[in-house]
């Protein structure tokens, strides 16, 4: 039987029951991957950033034009000709543990984020100091001005600005916090965690929501509704899809393209996208190792990967929602740019094979690792070592859960010795619409940059004139030149876009437009 036809079949049948799926407040999502390390510094999976969302709270919110808002704190006085922020934070913000949230538990939690967050890495080297002057006031003294402070605070994605009490923030940004206390509007329930399986939330009874506003995306009043999430993690979408069907979870995340049809064909479940930047794709190396330390070998592996054979893996008939022609910003954002956008690969690979060689490939043995449980990543990375093989590198396909993968992509060490050379995975369109969010898009190696820690002065130099610019159009220039150089330097390989629809009970009300967040949700 065909897989798709399979699948289908599988999702007609009664899925196992979960064990108190039907009460009224307590809502079940299937997040599309497990959240094995629930720190937001530490991991920059976007099972962690949904987890975190729930968990902590942030200085500031974004709305769904991309805005900064105060959230946490009240607002903020610019003074000194933009060299002098000092942020007011609103009274009566409670963490879960029962301590007041401090002004030093968000300056020891900021200085956390901003060794690993690249936008947070922006920030604080443009930082004189940062000090926290009484119980409310977080203050900046930046060497030059830097606007986008409130922007970097905000980021509602992978490697959220996340506060937690200080004595946990001064946990080294490298190593994973010894509790998950927050101040947000779900309590993590530690004791309720089955590794693999399950993750339980609590309602924060403490928590203050901001009082004015309208809910838009992370920014506006955050209400929780609810009194507990749950998150199920389940690995096979056919059975996802068919607890949704029987009523037995309320949310899937990424329900598996090949599965949509059936699902909108129910009139108890809504399929829509409430992202509508959607996943890139990209195809990532190990720049320490051999043989992609090579920027000769990696330019070889760009001009043979087609987007349009990644993005048909993944969509299959559902064409409409995938791009296969994306460079490296995210289509329709403010910055992309068709600054040499990668070429069509040809058909036949063979004059890629000996380009192969002539760069200096030398059949060393190429560990790559692949997501085993999430149809997205498994896709694309099924392609890509077709790819490989076909162009003669010596691929060993590694295959395993997304947690053990994220956290082996953290090694350093060659290949020999439990590293690794590549992998696929996806940033969300909104993690890559400037330099500023971007954080693939790196050339500081091991000086704070992304898994695979690519290396490149030039990259930087451009990165840092897009920070400096003076108006929209140097910006622009800068960004379209960091593309040029991103083709040259390849620190990663596109792999094309898709915009992924999320499926949900109609029961549920109140979801607001962007990634998961289970605030002002209602259950009827």
């Amino acid at each position: 039987m065909h897989r798709r036809s399979l699948l289908l079949a599988a999702a007609s049948l009664a899925a196992p029951r979960l064990a108190g799926a039907a009460a009224g407040k307590l809502l079940t999502f299937v997040p599309y991957a497990d959240v094995a390390a629930p720190d937001p510094i530490w991991s920059s999976t976007y099972a962690t950033r949904t987890s975190a969302l729930a968990v902590f709270d942030t200085l500031y919110g974004v709305d769904e034009a991309l805005t900064a808002r105060p959230q946490m704190v009240e607002g903020h006085v610019v003074e000194e000709e933009g060299r002098r922020w000092t942020l007011t934070l609103r009274e009566g913000l409670v963490f879960h543990d029962g301590e007041k949230v401090l002004a030093r538990d968000c300056v020891a939690s900021i200085r956390r984020w901003g060794q690993r967050d690249g936008f947070g890495q922006a920030l604080l080297a443009a930082t004189e100091s940062l000090s926290a002057p009484d119980d409310r006031s977080i203050v900046f003294r930046l060497k030059r001005p830097f606007p986008m402070l409130p922007d970097a605070l905000a980021r509602p994605s992978a490697l959220v600005c996340a506060m937690m009490p200080e004595r946990i923030a001064r946990t080294d940004a490298y190593s994973q916090i010894p509790e998950v206390i927050g101040s947000g509007p779900f309590r993590y329930l530690a004791a309720e965690r089955v590794p693999g399986a399950r993750v339980v939330y609590e309602r924060h009874a403490a928590y203050r929501p901001r009082p004015e506003g309208s809910p838009s995306f992370t920014a506006g009043p955050r209400i929780p509704y609810l009194d507990r999430v749950v998150f199920n993690v389940m690995p096979d979408p056919a059975a996802a899809a068919a607890a949704l069907q029987a009523g037995e979870v309320d949310w899937i995340e990424q329900p598996l393209i090949d599965l949509l049809p059936l699902l909108r064909r129910s009139r108890d479940i809504t399929v829509e996208v409430k992202d509508r930047s959607g996943y890139l794709g990209q195809f990532r190396f190990n720049h320490l190792h051999p043989p992609f330390n090579n920027a000769a070998i990696r330019r070889v592996i760009l001009a043979a990967i087609s987007q349009t054979d990644c993005m048909k893996a993944v969509v299959g008939s559902e064409e409409a929602i995938a791009n296969s022609r994306v460079g490296i910003y995210t289509p329709g954002s403010p910055f992309e740019s068709d600054a040499g956008k990668p070429p069509t690969p040809p058909a036949d690979l063979a004059p890629l094979r000996k380009a192969l060689a002539e760069a200096g490939y030398k059949g060393e043995r190429v560990v790559m690792l692949a997501a085993a449980e999430v149809p997205r990543i498994t896709a694309v990375c099924e392609v890509t070592r077709d790819v490989l093989a076909r162009l003669g590198v010596n691929v060993d396909y590694v295959q395993a859960d997304w947690g053990t993968i994220g956290a082996r992509t953290t090694s350093k060490e060659p290949v020999e010795r439990g590293g690794w050379s590549c992998y696929c995975t996806y940033v969300g369109g909104i993690d890559a619409m400037s330099p500023a969010v971007h954080s693939a898009l790196r050339g500081n190696g091991v000086n704070g940059g992304p898994a695979g820690w690519p290396s490149s002065a030039r990259i930087e130099e451009l990165r840092d004139r897009f920070f400096q610019a003076s108006d929209a159009e140097a910006q622009k220039a800068a960004t379209r030149a960091l593309q040029l150089q991103a083709w040259q330097d390849v620190p990663f390989v596109p792999l094309g876009q898709f915009i992924q629809p999320v499926a949900y009970r109609t029961s549920l009300t109140g979801m607001v437009p962007g990634v998961p967040l289970f605030t002002n949700i209602r259950k009827a």
